[in-house]
């Protein structure tokens, strides 16, 4: 069992960690879009003023992972901007910050936790099955111009 992760809220100083652990994977594998720029320039106002979080995963004082839930309307959050550092992945890190995500959200009472992603992603969408989340529609105004799949969990 990989070692636990402390999960703690956003604050200003961790703010620089959201930035490049994010910039560090979606480089890995895509392009920065302007709307990943915009988010993760300014977690405030594009994740935090509506009412979502941004959560880090720490192992003492080291910054291992990030992620962001949005209030995406009624009872809906999207989970997006998740990034485990490079040399700590495939260690079970995304797993527990999935976990935290999950009982975070049916705390709050949200009923439904989306999450935008890519097909050439295959360990996250093994992740995002392997927690019962389920292929829908991309919608036709979908903001990630990498997103091919769209895939939502009921929280019961």
């Amino acid at each position: 069992m990989p070692q636990r992760l402390s999960i703690v809220p956003f604050t200003a100083a961790l703010a620089p960690h959201f930035y490049a652990l994010n910039k560090e994977w979606l480089e890995a594998y895509f392009l920065l879009e302007p709307y990943d720029i915009q988010v993760l320039q300014n977690p405030q106002e594009m994740v935090l003023d509506p009412g979502g979080k941004v959560f880090f995963g720490k192992r003492g004082d080291d910054v291992l992972a990030t992620f962001a839930l949005t209030p995406r309307g009624e009872g809906v959050i999207e989970l997006n901007k998740m990034a485990v550092r490079k040399d700590c992945r495939g260690l079970g890190f995304g797993h527990q910050l999935l976990e935290f995500a999950i009982q975070w959200c049916r705390e709050r009472e949200f009923r439904m936790l989306e999450l935008y992603s890519s097909t050439r992603l295959d360990a996250a969408l093994h992740l995002y099955l392997k927690f019962g989340f389920v292929e829908v529609a991309v919608p036709a105004d979908c903001v990630y111009d990498r997103a091919d799949i769209r895939m939502q969990r009921v929280l019961d």
